[in-house]
């Protein structure tokens, strides 16, 4: 069983990076048309076959390789 508590004696405080590879600028907020949120793409860079349809794997303009789906 998991139980939904944590300790809070094994928390420690999130620290600057040290070295400027470390840090993240953080990914642009998407553009807002007709109260809806719009990404943009910047290229597909995989597909595949799925059952009857075909999945792309795509990178986001603007974002890091990590937010790819």
């Amino acid at each position: 069983m998991i139980h939904n508590v944590f300790n809070k004696d094994l928390l420690t405080r999130c620290m600057e990076p040290k070295f400027k590879g470390q840090h993240i600028e953080p990914a642009p907020p998407p553009t807002i048309i007709n109260e809806e949120k719009e990404y943009e793409i910047e290229e597909v860079r995989k597909h595949q076959k799925q059952g009857k349809g075909v999945q792309y794997l795509v990178h986001w303009k603007g974002y890091g390789d990590k937010h790819n789906q």
